[in-house]
């Protein structure tokens, strides 16, 4: 694999400009996030109010998932037709309107229905971000262009448990994902402010042959590699994000606040993993090797924690060295995924492989959700720790392709 250094030419925009780039591109992300946990953290409020088993639960962040991920690889060929910005606001929009049918909802069916609209706002941002980013930003600064998408990605999961909870514990949880409305109205606004950050695209139309050569990507296994590395990942990262504070209120006898800073806490290690790991990948010889070493950090956590055999405090430390680790390999394995992108199919591969991370967040809570309605609480970090070593497998495979 070629130095992260390679991966890059000597043009270079000035670093007030890349800067507003990588800022709005961020916030949109945080958002996107964020809404990836809409109604996460008050599973609590949820299953007093209609009774719903943790299995239940878990199906509707699996079909908020599913189709975020159809959406993302059907978003990364309206993005390379009809360009960002059209793609963008249509996400944004669909964010807003699933967060107001969460706080109308008082049937099964309608949250269903609410987690398929944010599901489908959720599917754009990968494909719209990517495409920004390798476009407008110089290539020399893509390494920490990365490294402040992957921070606002975890930012934004970190916040919004806080945020929720935070509204939820005195006004209610329908006032809490009514409040999550305004968020990506406001990315809207910022959109329109700085319209000058964005691509300047016009519509294309595809003649049938043209068409064809657009799937041609499809053939790559490099791409599919990517993708399961996606899946694999995304399904250890369910398990956290869905049931850590269920899990540390089971094993801790902690209250539901306190248990659902659990998600914050490795969050936050991911953030500060993902900066790290930022300048790491422009000064490494080997994307995979990062890769290895990092995600073996998260596995030795998720180890300790599965063993059920330390106080809260060490294993909300853990749960941060987890976060750091796998927040310290997103640089090289967004790296990685443009040097196995043919190039102008950014936002067709991008879309397609992070549809990957949809479709591992989907069936994590199902398989999770079912360990704990038979009882199994701490064993579900054995299964994060299985997760995370066959990633490493499929990161080397990547590798091996790319390279190809």
């Amino acid at each position: 694999m070629k130095p992260a250094a390679m991966l890059t030419d000597g043009v270079q925009a000035p670093w007030r400009k890349d800067a507003r780039i990588m800022a709005f591109i961020g916030f949109a992300h945080a958002v996107s996030h964020f809404f990836q946990l809409i109604i996460t953290p008050i599973f609590p409020w949820l299953r007093s109010e209609f009774g719903y088993s943790y299995a239940e639960l878990g199906f509707v962040m699996t079909v908020l998932f599913v189709v975020s991920a159809a959406a993302q690889a059907g978003a990364g060929f309206v993005v390379d037709r009809y360009g960002t910005v059209v793609t963008l606001l249509g996400g944004l929009l669909a964010l807003a309107l699933g967060a107001v049918g969460f706080g109308l909802s008082h049937s099964y069916a309608a949250l269903l229905l609410s987690a398929g609209l944010v599901g489908l706002g959720n599917g754009v941002f990968h494909p719209v971000d990517y495409s920004v980013l390798n476009q407008r930003v110089s290539a020399a600064r893509l390494g920490p262009a990365y490294s402040v998408h992957g921070v606002t990605g975890s930012l934004g999961w970190a916040l919004a448990p806080i945020f929720l909870v935070t509204i939820a514990t005195p006004y209610g949880w329908r006032a809490a994902v009514f409040a999550a409305a305004l968020l990506p109205l406001t990315v809207i606004a910022c959109l329109l402010v700085n319209r000058d950050l964005m691509p300047h695209e016009t519509p294309t139309h595809r003649t049938d042959a043209a068409g064809s050569a657009a799937l041609a990507f499809m053939r790559l296994p490099a791409v599919w590699w990517c993708f399961a590395f996606f899946f694999i990942v995304a399904a250890a990262i369910s398990g956290i994000q869905n049931f850590a504070p269920t899990i540390f209120t089971k094993l801790y006898a902690l209250d539901t606040a306190h248990a659902a800073m659990s998600i914050s806490v490795y969050m936050l290690g991911s953030a500060t993993g993902i900066l790290t790991g930022g300048w790491w990948v422009m000064r490494s010889l080997r994307l995979e090797r990062n890769i290895t070493l990092a995600l073996m950090l998260a596995i030795a956590g998720a180890l300790l924690i599965g063993a059920d055999v330390v106080a809260a405090p060490v294993a909300f430390a853990l749960l941060a060295m987890m976060g750091f680790g796998g927040g310290l390999a997103g640089p090289s394995r967004d790296m990685l995924i443009r040097a196995a992108t043919p190039r102008g199919a950014t936002g067709r591969v991008y879309g397609v492989v992070y549809s990957g991370l949809d479709f591992g967040i989907a069936t994590g809570p199902v398989v999770f959700g079912q360990m704990l309605d038979h009882g199994y609480h701490a064993e579900v970090f054995w299964g994060i720790a299985v997760c995370m070593g066959a990633a490493i497998l499929t990161a080397w495979r990547v590798a091996t392709e790319a390279a190809r």
